[in-house]
C-alpha cells in the first residue's frame, strides 16, 4: 500500500485509445534563469542604500507609538515584518511624501514618519497583518493578513475587504493601478480588480508561499514558498522552478533589470538572472549545486512522491536526457536516494538533493500533501503529452474514486471518455477503496514503469460510491433514484461483476433508467467572473448594476450550497434579464441557469404553463448550428436539468417536437460535450416515455437516437443514446418492433465488441437481446 501523504508524478500516454486529448499550443522555447550572480548583487539591488540590517516595529499593537524601532538584526535568522515605502509625490495620500507604513504581528497597520508619532492605526482585522502595499497614485494601500482577507484602505479607513483565500495571506504585489496579486498559506495566488473581483487563481506550489514579486511588464511574476522553491509564472503558467538549499524561502525581489534576489531560512541572499553577462563564476556554480546537492528531501513533505527505494534506477538513468525543464528524477545509488532536477539550458540533471524517509513504499505516515489550500493524501501529477504540461489530480482516500475522476477530467477539459481508465488508476495506486486482491504494485513516476496508460486493458473491483455525474449516488441507469447508492450494487463503469452473456442470472443494470440524469458540476467563482468580466461590454440597456451581480451571486451560492433557502423574485427578474444578453456574452448567465433550474422555485417560475412558452422559445432559438457551441452546449444542459421539476418535466413534455427537431441538428458538429448533452436530452425524454407507455413519443425518439448513432463518435454519447435506447424498448414489444424497423439494431451491433468502457458493450449485448 502507497503511503499517505504523497505526490506521485506518472508519465501518461493517451495514444493507444485514438482520441487525442486537448493540449495548448506549443510555446516557443523559454528564456530560462541561471544560477546565482552573487557579484552583481550590490549594483543591482534598488537605488536607496543597501544595508544587512532590519527595524523591527513592535509598538505598532498599541498605535499610536514612539514610531522607534526597538530591535535591529545584522544578518540575523530572523522572521521580518513586511514594509513598503510610499514614494515621495503630490498625490501620495494622507500618509504624505517618503512615509513607511509597517505591518507587524499587531492587527492594525501604522503609519509612522521619520521622527515622528505614527499618524495612527488602520483598525479593521481581526489577526496579524503579514503584508502591505502601496498604490500611491490613487492614495490606497492594501494589507494582507492571517485573518484570510485583504483589505483596502484609503485615508486611515477600510474602503473594501477581500475574500478568498483559505488560509493567511502572506504577500502581496501590484500590477497596475487596477489590478493585483496576493499569495497564501493555502498554496495559491490569486490575480484581483481593485473593484473587488477575483479574476484569476493559480496553484503550483505545494506548501506556504511567503512572498510574491512581479516582473517590470507587470505581467509575469515570481514566489517563494515553504517547498523550497522559486517558481518563475509567466501567462498564468509555471514556467519555471528552481530548487533551493533551504527549506523556507521568505522572500523574494524581481529587480528593474529582472534579475530576481531571494532570501531563504539558511540566511543568505540569492540572486538569479537570465542574462549571460552576469551569470555567476563557474567556481561559486559549482558551490551552489554542491550545497543544493548536500540537502535533504523529507519524501513526506518534499513533494516527490511516495518512493520505494528497491525499485527505483542507478545512476545510469541519468544518461537518458529530461523532456521538459525542471523534470524531477529519483536514483538508487547504494543505500541513498538522490534527486534529480533537468536543466535544459545547460542540459544536464542537477542534483537537487538526498532523499530522506524513503524506506520503502509500505511505511505509514500522516503526512498530507497541500493542494488548492486543501490536504490530500495524494496528489499524482498526469503529463498526458511527452514533454508537455502536467495536470494534478488531488485524491483523499475517503473520496470517490468515481467523482474524483470524473471532475478531473472536467476541470481539464479531458475526454470524458477515459473515466473508467482514471478512476482505475486511482484506485490502482490507492488501493484504499479495492475490494479483493489486486496488483500490489505501483509505477516509478519518474521511469515510467508500470505508469498509468489510459487506453490499457484490465480491470479493477472498486466500491460503488458517487455518481460522476450528479454528484450524489452512483450513475446506475436501473436504480430507483440517482439519489442513493446501492452499496451491493454492480459498478456499471468498470463492468465488474456486470453482464456477461455466459451468466444466465445476471440483472440488467443500465436499463430501463428511472430517473433523469443532469449536469451538476459548477465552479461558482469562475462563473461569477466572467459575468462580471462581461457585464462590461454589455449594452447599456441590458448592463446589471453592483445590485443586480450580487443577486446572482446570491442565488448562485444558494443553489451550490444546497440551502433551504429560496430564490426571491427579484432574483430571478435579474435571471430573466441576464440570460437576455446578447449571443456573444450569455453563455456564463446560461450556466447559472443551467444550475438554478433544478431549485424546485426555479423551476416552477420559469416552466409554468404562463411563463414556460417564452422560456423555451428563447432556449431554443440558442440551438441555431450557425450560432455559438457555448451557447448551445449549455441551452442542452439546462433543457436536461429542467426534468427534474414538476413544472419543468410537463414542459419539457409539451414541447418536445419543437425542442428535439431543433436539437438533433447539432448531431452534425463536432463538439463531444454537445452530443453527450444531446444523449443525455434524449435519455430524459425516453424516462418519461417509458413510464407514460407513450408509443408516439417512443417512436420520435427512437427515430432521433437512430438519426444521432449515425454520425456521434464519443462512447459515452454512444453510451447513453444505448441506455436511452434500453429504455425505450424495455416490457414494450410495439417500441421493439419500431427498432427493428429503423435497422437499430443493425447499427448498435459494432458496439457489442467495444473492450473500453466495458459499460458500452455490456448495454449494446443486452439491447441485442432484446431486438
Amino acid at each position: 500500500m502507497m503511503n499517505s501523504g504523497v505526490q506521485v508524478r506518472v508519465a501518461v500516454s493517451l495514444g493507444s485509445l485514438g482520441a487525442p486529448l486537448p493540449r495548448r499550443p506549443s510555446a516557443p522555447a523559454p528564456r530560462l534563469f541561471r544560477s546565482p550572480v552573487a557579484p552583481h548583487l550590490q549594483a543591482q539591488l534598488p537605488r536607496q542604500p543597501v544595508h544587512a540590517r532590519c527595524a523591527l516595529w513592535t509598538d505598532l499593537a498599541q498605535c499610536p507609538g514612539s514610531g522607534r524601532p526597538t530591535h535591529t538584526g545584522h544578518g540575523e535568522r530572523r522572521r521580518q515584518v513586511p514594509a513598503e515605502l510610499l514614494p515621495p509625490g503630490p498625490r501620495a495620500g494622507r500618509a504624505g511624501p517618503g512615509v513607511l507604513p509597517l505591518s507587524a504581528g499587531g492587527l492594525c497597520v501604522g503609519v509612522p514618519r521619520p521622527h515622528h508619532p505614527p499618524l495612527g492605526p488602520g483598525q479593521g482585522h481581526t489577526a496579524a497583518v503579514w503584508a502591505v502595499k502601496i498604490l500611491p497614485e490613487q492614495g490606497l494601500m492594501l494589507t494582507g493578513s492571517a485573518d484570510k482577507t485583504i483589505k483596502l484602505w484609503k485615508a486611515g479607513r477600510c474602503e473594501r475587504t477581500f475574500s478568498g483565500h483559505e488560509d493567511c495571506v502572506r504577500g502581496l504585489a501590484i500590477l497596475s493601478e487596477t489590478e493585483f496579486l496576493s499569495c497564501a498559506n493555502d498554496a495559491s495566488i490569486r490575480r484581483w480588480q481593485i473593484t473587488g473581483e477575483c479574476l484569476e487563481v493559480y496553484y503550483g506550489h505545494t506548501n506556504y508561499i511567503y512572498s510574491i514579486s512581479v516582473f517590470p511588464n507587470c505581467k509575469d511574476f515570481v514566489t517563494t514558498a515553504e517547498d523550497r522553491s522559486l517558481r518563475i509564472w509567466k501567462q498564468g503558467e509555471c514556467a519555471q522552478t528552481i530548487r533551493l538549499p533551504a527549506q523556507s524561502i521568505w522572500c523574494c525581489c524581481v529587480l528593474d533589470n529582472g534579475d530576481i534576489v531571494v532570501g531563504a531560512s539558511d540566511g543568505i541572499i540569492r540572486v538569479f538572472t537570465e542574462s549571460e553577462d552576469r551569470i555567476a563564476s563557474a567556481e561559486e556554480i559549482k558551490a551552489f549545486e554542491k550545497e543544493l546537492s548536500q540537502a535533504t528531501i523529507d519524501s513526506k513533505t518534499g513533494d516527490l512522491g511516495d518512493i520505494n527505494a528497491e525499485q527505483l534506477p542507478g545512476r545510469e538513468h541519468l544518461n537518458e536526457p529530461g523532456t521538459r525543464e525542471g523534470q524531477t528524477r529519483l536514483i538508487r545509488d547504494g543505500d541513498r536516494v538522490e534527486a534529480y532536477q533537468w536543466s535544459v539550458s545547460e542540459g544536464r540533471w542537477i542534483k537537487i538533493g538526498d532523499v530522506v524517509g524513503s524506506s520503502g513504499a509500505t511505511q505509514q505516515t500522516s503526512g498530507k500533501v497541500l493542494y488548492e489550500g486543501k490536504e490530500f493524501d495524494y496528489v499524482f501529477s498526469i503529463d498526458v503529452n511527452e514533454g508537455g504540461p502536467s495536470y494534478k489530480l488531488p485524491y483523499n482516500t475517503s473520496d470517490d474514486p468515481w467523482l474524483t475522476a470524473y471532475n478531473f477530467l472536467q476541470k481539464n477539459d479531458l475526454n470524458p471518455m477515459f473515466l473508467d481508465q482514471v478512476a482505475k488508476f486511482i484506485i490502482d495506486n490507492t488501493k484504499g477503496q479495492t475490494l479483493g486482491l489486486g496488483n500490489t504494485s505501483f509505477s516509478d513516476p519518474f521511469t515510467g514503469g508500470g505508469r498509468y496508460v489510459p487506453g490499457s486493458s484490465g480491470s479493477s473491483n472498486t466500491m460503488p460510491t458517487a455518481d460522476p455525474f450528479t454528484g450524489a449516488g452512483r450513475y446506475v441507469p436501473g436504480s430507483a433514484s440517482m439519489g442513493t447508492t446501492n452499496m451491493t450494487g454492480v459498478d456499471p463503469f468498470t463492468g465488474n461483476s456486470a453482464y456477461r452473456s455466459a451468466a444466465s442470472k445476471t440483472v440488467n443494470i443500465y436499463f430501463p433508467k428511472k430517473e433523469a440524469v443532469t449536469f451538476d458540476q459548477a465552479n461558482p467563482t469562475q462563473i461569477l467572473g466572467k459575468l462580471k468580466e462581461l457585464n462590461g461590454t454589455a449594452p447599456e440597456e441590458k448592463k446589471l448594476t453592483e445590485d443586480d451581480l450580487v443577486l446572482l451571486e446570491k442565488i448562485l451560492s444558494l443553489i451550490c450550497n444546497s440551502s433551504s433557502e429560496k430564490p426571491t423574485a427579484q432574483q430571478l427578474q435579474i435571471l430573466w434579464k441576464a440570460i437576455n444578453w446578447p449571443e456573444d456574452i450569455v453563455f456564463p448567465a446560461l450556466d447559472i441557469l443551467r444550475l438554478s433550474i433544478k431549485h424546485p422555485s426555479v423551476n416552477e417560475n420559469f416552466c409554468n404553463e404562463k411563463e414556460g412558452a417564452q422560456f423555451i422559445s428563447h432556449l431554443i432559438n440558442l440551438l441555431n448550428p450557425k450560432g455559438k457551441p457555448a451557447n448551445q452546449l449549455l441551452a442542452l444542459r439546462t433543457f436536461c436539468n429542467c426534468f427534474v421539476g414538476q413544472a419543468g418535466q410537463k414542459l419539457m413534455m409539451s414541447q418536445r417536437e419543437s425542442l428535439m427537431s431543433h436539437a438533433v441538428e447539432l448531431k452534425s458538429g463536432s463538439n463531444k460535450n454537445i452530443h453527450i448533452a444531446l444523449a443525455t436530452l434524449t435519455l430524459n425524454y425516453s424516462v418519461c416515455f417509458h413510464k407514460d407507455h407513450n408509443i408516439e413519443g417512443k417512436a420520435q425518439c427512437l427515430s432521433v437516437i437512430s438519426t444521432i448513432l449515425e454520425v456521434v463518435q464519443d462512447l459515452e454519447a454512444t453510451f447513453r443514446l444505448l441506455v436511452a435506447l434500453g429504455t425505450l424498448i424495455s416490457d414494450d414489444s410495439n417500441a421493439v418492433q419500431l427498432a427493428k424497423s429503423l435497422g437499430v439494431d443493425t447499427q448498435i451491433k459494432k458496439y457489442a465488441s467495444v473492450s473500453e468502457p466495458a459499460k458500452v458493450s455490456e448495454c449494446c449485448r443486452l439491447i441485442l437481446n432484446l431486438l
